[in-house]
């Protein structure tokens, strides 16, 4: 990410780390990190990595729930709150992941690869896929729908947040060029009749 970029939203979700870890998970964030975790049991998948993990309020979850996890934020505030819980996490952002090639037998993103501009996320999905074991699964949600990016003029963060929502036939598109789609669905938790969640799981290609 550019180092304006990067510096900006490192700084509004240092502020907001309070805020974050107090909000209760909405019920469909619960039942799709729930979701997850059944599929990664089904397949005994217990390494998993959470990128933009936050306050690790999921990775929280996915770790009591017997999985060996490892969280990831470009917030140090966010990081060092994941470590109050427990958690191992490191200040990374999504082009910076440093660690050994097949890792990991899951990755978990929601709702943090929309803040890369589009020309920077084949290079973070390229990485992503080199750290996911060859049998892994990738869950990759996040807001979309139309083809719109830059800083939010509504967002009540300081500084304003840069997003980049993606049409279903670009994220697929993207996706295609590193992994195969196991499941897509969209979800329609906002007001806004453009924007809804989606939700993709992803794997090498080959395995889908």
């Amino acid at each position: 990410m550019a180092d304006q970029l990067t510096n900006q939203l490192r700084e509004a979700y240092d502020r907001k780390v309070e805020e974050r870890d107090r909000q209760a998970p909405a019920p469909w964030k619960i039942e799709e990190r729930q979701s997850f975790l059944g599929l990664l049991q089904k397949h005994d998948k217990t390494r998993l990595l959470d990128i933009g993990a936050g306050p690790g309020t999921h990775a929280k979850f996915f770790q009591d729930s017997g999985l060996q996890v490892t969280c990831t934020d470009l917030s140090p505030a966010m990081v060092k709150r994941c470590r109050q819980k427990g958690l191992t996490a490191y200040v990374m952002d999504f082009l910076s992941l440093d660690f050994p090639a097949a890792s990991f037998e899951a990755v978990f993103a929601m709702n943090c690869l929309l803040h890369l501009p589009p020309e920077n996320l084949p290079g973070a999905l390229r990485i992503l896929a080199r750290l996911l074991a060859p049998d892994g699964f990738f869950y990759w949600g996040q807001y979309g729908g139309p083809n719109r990016a830059g800083v939010w003029p509504k967002d009540h963060y300081q500084p304003r947040r840069y997003f980049s929502f993606l049409s279903d036939a670009l994220m697929h598109e993207v996706a295609a060029e590193h992994f195969a789609v196991h499941s897509f669905r969209t979800i329609a938790p906002e007001p806004d009749p453009e924007i809804y969640y989606q939700a993709m799981i992803l794997r090498p290609k080959g395995l889908a």
